[in-house]
């Protein structure tokens, strides 16, 4: 038996929206090769293992349920908020793709990320978010596709959805591996409104990456055997 902290991330400021993350806080506690089926069976987008904390580096594994993914942004943004809420923080959490910078600002907790870490998606830009909100699934035959829109261009504000089946994922509520992306490509600051509320903030650098934040909030702890 071992902890599970159960999060919602990329939350709204008016409380809505954020999308679930199961955090392991203790990783080791679950076998690697058990770590798919657990990620399977509680159905969140993604599962974090966190596996050491040492010397400001933490080493996570992250799982959607049908696959494991070298880097992913709601998962890095949740768990390095919730080792700075237990006592742990860290300065980088280290993924199989890379080091990646963690950090809070205020009520937002922040990555700095590569797009390049980003697992191959399909992005479609329609012309405006009602057309975005009419969509009911992917389109036939992309297994995993970002669609957005324009809100106020002047601004950076947009709307985005993200449809991924081939993940296991039917649709994403946040997703900030997408907006890591979105910020390398429009190469500006940006609020993305994403899911039924979420919100998501970006700010690419000059030297390539783009860093993401976004509040996030504790839904449970609970035992998992």
């Amino acid at each position: 038996m071992t902890r599970l902290d159960v999060l919602r991330v990329f939350v709204g400021p008016d409380g809505r929206g954020g999308n679930p993350l199961g955090v392991f806080l203790d990783g080791a506690a679950v076998a690697t090769h058990q770590r798919q089926l657990v990620a399977h069976q509680l159905g969140f987008s993604v599962s974090v293992f966190v596996d050491a904390v040492a010397d400001g580096n933490a080493s996570v594994a992250i799982f959607t349920p049908t696959r494991e993914l070298a880097f992913a942004g709601h998962p890095t943004v949740g768990t390095s908020w919730l080792l700075r809420q237990v006592g742990r923080e860290c300065q980088h959490l280290v993924v199989p793709a890379g080091s990646v910078e963690v950090w809070a600002d205020g009520e937002l907790a922040w990555i700095r990320a590569r797009p390049e870490w980003v697992h191959a998606l399909e992005i479609v830009q329609h012309e405006d978010a009602a057309a975005v909100d009419a969509l009911v699934s992917a389109e036939p035959g992309h297994g995993s596709t970002y669609v957005w829109a324009w809100i106020d261009e002047p601004a950076g504000v947009l709307r985005a959805r993200y449809f991924a089946p081939g993940l296991g994922i039917a649709e994403d509520e946040a997703t900030g591996a997408a907006a890591v992306v979105m910020g390398a490509r429009l190469g500006r600051p940006l609020t993305i409104h994403q899911g039924i509320g979420s919100e998501l903030h970006v700010r690419p650098a000059d030297d390539g990456t783009v860093a993401v934040g976004g509040r996030v909030s504790r839904i449970e702890e609970r035992a998992f055997t």
